[in-house]
């Protein structure tokens, strides 16, 4: 595997510096090919262009760890259900994929380059299609909202019930539609563990350019109707575990976070459970009163705020990541990241340095894009 995995890199690197031509061909000769799959995607493709790459890019930087690929690609399969992806889709994506990779890479391309694209595709698309198939819940799900709060100028709360049971453990993701963006998925992270009412919540914000969040926050209202597709990610508490934990989380981060606070809050007494919340200004903490009532519920539970462009407060200043650092020693200790992803790297990049061992660490990035 390490010699199709050295041939990938050598042959992403020939078009990694063009990577929107690269985007643009493969749509162009996807939709030339076939006309109809232009329905199953948004109107706006500049966020859609850039997803396909971090996809390619993924699965590249990826090959070498079968188990980790495997499970991501078959959750991958299951999601994509919500478009109704056939095997014939995936076989006329492998032929607009390979000429958009020929064509730009241009007389450097070869043939063993090729045959190498070739595999690690078939492998991702039988992957992908099996864990479709393995599937037995509806392609998504639709969801009714219950209630929407702002929470701050650019912040909101809502809730949701599912008019079929949708099982998912804390610290889990889903793909979400809304009808003011149709076509326009966007993962978020429930804030609860599951209820016995089935009902689901969400901390979104509206970030500058984000289709999605942007309506989410500024026109969901209640009765309006989202479509759910299955939960995915791996952010989750380890039963086996006894390690005490820690949790570092950024903007909207907060509700992976808050999510296993809830599965905890029903069953820990052993934990001790550290929560630092990072934001720009102080201004800028949605939740908080609700947080500080679970730390005076839950002893085994402290909450540390840091802000990184607010130095004139009464918490703690600086990166997240470097407030993290000060505090410690996390030596025996599992922790959960989660928040933009230049807060996710910065985090991992300082536990890294803190010598806290990878199998350790669980982490979630959230974009908009």
């Amino acid at each position: 595997m390490t010699d199709l995995s050295t041939t990938l890199k050598e042959s992403w690197a020939l078009v990694e510096d063009r990577q929107d031509r690269l985007a643009r061909h493969f749509y162009a000769r996807l939709f030339l090919t076939d006309p109809q799959l232009r329905d199953l995607f948004p109107v706006q493709m500049d966020v859609q262009r850039n997803r396909l790459l971090g996809a390619i890019v993924s699965a590249v930087q990826h090959v070498d760890d079968a188990e980790t690929l495997d499970g991501y690609l078959r959750e991958l399969g299951r999601d994509h259900r919500k478009f109704h992806v056939t095997p014939q889709h995936y076989a006329q994506v492998k032929l607009a994929l390979l000429d958009a990779l020929r064509t730009c890479a241009g007389e450097d391309w070869s043939s063993v380059y090729e045959q190498a694209w070739n595999d690690v595709y078939d492998v991702i698309s039988r992957t992908m299609i099996a864990g479709a198939a393995a599937e037995t819940g509806p392609p998504y799900w639709h969801a009714e909202v219950l209630t929407h709060e702002r929470r701050g100028a650019d912040v909101a709360v809502f809730t949701c019930r599912p008019l079929q049971p949708l099982t998912f453990r804390a610290g889990q993701y889903v793909s979400l539609e809304c009808a003011y963006q149709p076509r326009l998925w966007r993962t978020y992270s429930m804030a609860n563990a599951p209820r016995a009412d089935g009902t689901l919540e969400f901390h979104v914000r509206a970030v500058g350019g984000g289709w999605v969040s942007s309506a989410l926050v500024r026109r969901l209202r209640p009765g309006d109707m989202l479509r759910l597709a299955a939960p995915m990610g791996s952010m989750t508490l380890e039963p086996q575990s006894r390690r005490d934990i820690v949790f570092v989380t950024g903007g909207t981060g907060l509700a992976p976070a808050k999510a296993l606070l809830d599965e905890l809050s029903r069953y820990n007494r052993t934990r001790w459970v550290h929560l630092f919340r990072g934001e720009r200004r102080a201004g800028d903490f949605y939740d908080k009163d609700h947080l500080d009532a679970l730390a005076e519920t839950y002893p085994w539970l402290t909450i540390v705020r840091a802000v990184s462009d607010d130095p004139d407060t009464p918490v703690e200043s600086g990166p997240v990541a470097e407030v993290v650092a000060r505090h410690g020693p996390w030596n025996h200790h599992d922790f959960y990241v989660s928040g933009s992803a230049p807060m996710v790297n910065a985090t991992l990049k300082q536990l890294s340095a803190l010598r806290v061992p990878s199998t350790r660490i669980k982490y979630d990035a959230f974009t908009d894009a």
